[in-house]
């Protein structure tokens, strides 16, 4: 009724109106019409001298069966915090630090009670870009390509993009950084930011803007929010899906002196359920960290205010995991990684003032993978999903309308544990009950009080994992190369494999590189695929003292070889140690230089993408940090 009432107000309102005469009707129709009716039909209406009564009929429920017109359609702010927790906000309860802008959101719009996402990063972004459980996406690691989203999944970016929205992305995207699993590729027209799972060093790092390879500027979360708001000051006439998936508060636990001060000397109030595992700086950065996120979402929020497009834009607010360390958390049982409620729980927040009731509570249950179906309802748009969703629209439970809401289950999964959740209980990944409500620390297993209960949820698992997970593959996929509609390609160390001596600088690949080159019969390997033929310019980024200038290198791809020789030495120091509020588990990392090898010219194919060194004149041949390929045609 109400698409209805909006299409009959644009048509009366509309200043050039056509009118098609069928014997004693007039018919009116728009010429501009944007609300994405197909063109053909006013050019139908307009060429044809007598239309039917049956036929005006017709083509009057083909419109009101339309999405709304662009300019009524909400706008759309996704913000993803990174490591968070659902106990690292005031409004939660936690009085070690405030978060009022965060807190807003929640007493201007709808906040849920539960809300659940994934044990860590890739799976639950993936979740949220998809409406489907990460497994289906075949998204099973946070690095090595393990985090990608299969190239046939539709992405909620896809979605609003097909709808006429201006789509950006600014941050972390941890889902794939070869195109199209690139951002770009995934509906994004815009993206600025990193595509690994962590960064090494959060004060002007380098990043990407496109593929590009470009230098930050200042504090990573107050750069990545510096661009959306520019987007959405660009943008501010027309409908906008701006995605901010922050990296923080994940470690490094690096954060400007303004938000660190506060918390460097204070005495923690509220602790962890086991103090004994709390690490008192550890939490103090992270709690500074999520005060300067909060910071980010006042400038959002007045910037929004400032363009006069609070009343209709949709600001959403959720985090991917547990807290990535051991503090308050509400009393609950486990941390990032865990599939109990401490590692799932986040905070949901909604504001849209045209729509969504101030001070709104939603005690039903919603999840990551709800969040495609129910923005797109909420902007009037279709989802244009290839696979059926796993999530649910929750449009109703928002605007109050939860009266014939069905108890559904919500399944949490990864390295091979199984949760479940309903309204009522929780079935943990060994097959003990709990209920939540009265027992949020998961103490008390009444699995033998409610035996029917914990039966029937044992056998969703069951049913779940078969249908799910079977056939989930956690092979190894190629690494594309050259994509005729994308420039840019960067191969990293993270991506990469090494033979002989050589050894990554950290366990962890997100944000490394190779180091002990010492062997011409060392190498370092990519399983790969080109997906287009083409010449690309290769650039290798690189460190080397003096004493070892002179290496040759040579890049190859099944018949196709470039190679060059290090001609310039690079000597930088390790960068991140100097700006750590808390020492890293992560490598640190360098200014690695990049220098040209030359032109490969690559053939469609698979094959494997091999570097190595021809010659050796000193102790070692390089460090390596990635290749970046230009498509040169």
């Amino acid at each position: 009724e109400k698409r209805g009432q909006v299409i009959i107000l644009a048509i009366l309102l509309h200043r050039s109106l056509r009118t098609c005469a069928a014997r004693h009707v007039r018919f009116y129709m728009p010429l501009d019409f944007n609300g994405r009716c197909p063109y053909g039909i006013y050019m139908l209406i307009r060429n044809i001298q007598r239309i039917r009564l049956g036929l005006i009929f017709s083509v009057s429920v083909m419109i009101f069966s339309c999405p709304l017109p662009a300019a009524t359609r909400p706008n759309v702010v996704v913000i993803l915090s990174d490591d968070q927790g659902w106990g690292d906000l005031s409004l939660n309860g936690n009085t070690n630090l405030s978060t009022p802008n965060i807190d807003k959101l929640a007493a201007e719009g709808a906040r849920f009670d539960r809300f659940y996402v994934c044990p860590v990063c890739s799976p639950t972004r993936a979740e949220f870009l998809t409406g489907r459980y990460h497994p289906r996406s075949h998204v099973y690691a946070t690095s090595a390509g393990g985090e990608r989203i299969d190239l046939g999944e539709v992405t909620i970016a896809d979605t609003f993009k097909s709808a006429g929205y201006a789509t950006a992305a600014f941050g972390k995207w941890h889902n794939g950084m070869q195109y199209p699993y690139h951002p770009n590729g995934r509906g994004f027209d815009e993206y600025y930011g990193f595509c690994s799972g962590h960064w090494g060093d959060y004060f002007s790092p380098s990043l990407e803007h496109n593929g590009k390879l470009v230098q930050g500027e200042g504090f990573v979360t107050d750069d990545f929010t510096n661009k959306a708001m520019e987007f959405i000051e660009q943008h501010k006439d027309q409908p906008f899906f701006v995605y901010l998936p922050l990296n923080t508060p994940h470690s490094p636990m690096q954060v400007p002196d303004r938000w660190w001060n506060k918390f460097k000397d204070t005495d923690l109030t509220m602790l962890h359920r086991n103090p004994q595992k709390e690490k008192p700086v550890h939490t103090r950065a992270a709690l500074a960290m999520c005060e300067n996120i909060d910071w980010n979402v006042g400038r959002i929020r007045k910037k929004l205010d400032e363009l006069k497009l609070t009343e209709n834009t949709l600001i959403i607010y959720f985090c991917d995991n547990g807290p990535n360390g051991f503090r308050w958390n509400g009393d609950m049982k486990g941390r990032k990684g865990s599939t109990d409620e401490g590692g799932v729980r986040s905070p949901m927040l909604m504001r849209w003032p045209a729509q969504i009731k101030p001070g709104t509570r939603v005690l039903k249950n919603g999840a990551a993978i709800d969040l495609l179906p129910t923005l797109a309802e909420m902007a009037g748009i279709p989802t244009i999903s290839k696979y059926p969703l796993d999530g649910v629209n929750l449009k109703p439970l928002l605007l109050g309308n939860d009266a014939h809401w069905k108890n559904r289950l919500i399944f949490s999964h990864w390295n091979k544990r199984v949760s479940v959740r309903n309204d009522n209980y929780m079935l943990d990944n060994s097959g003990r009950l709990f209920n939540l409500k009265t027992d949020p620390g998961q103490t008390k297993d009444i699995s033998a009080n409610h035996p029917d209960a914990a039966k029937k949820m044992r056998q969703a698992v069951t049913d779940w994992r078969q249908n799910v997970l079977k056939g989930f593959n956690m092979g190894n996929r190629p690494f594309l190369i050259g994509h005729s509609s994308y420039k840019y390609t960067q191969i990293p160390a993270r991506d990469g494999t090494a033979h002989g001596n050589i050894k990554r600088s950290n366990r962890f690949p997100n944000c490394s590189y190779f180091t002990n080159w010492v062997s011409v019969d060392d190498e370092i390997t990519w399983q790969a695929e080109v997906a287009a033929t083409g010449k690309y310019q290769v650039e290798l980024a690189y460190a080397c003292p003096a004493a070892d200038v002179g290496a040759e290198i040579q890049l190859s791809f099944n018949n196709s070889q470039v190679q060059g020789k290090i001609a310039t030495a690079h000597e930088p120091a390790l960068r991140g140690e100097e700006n750590d509020r808390f020492p890293r588990i992560e490598s640190y990392v360098k200014n690695f230089k990049m220098m040209k090898l030359g032109v490969l010219d690559l053939k469609k194919g698979s094959g494997t993408l091999r570097l190595k060194a021809l010659t050796k004149p000193g102790k070692s041949v390089m460090e390596f940090r990635l290749l970046l390929l230009t498509r040169m045609d």
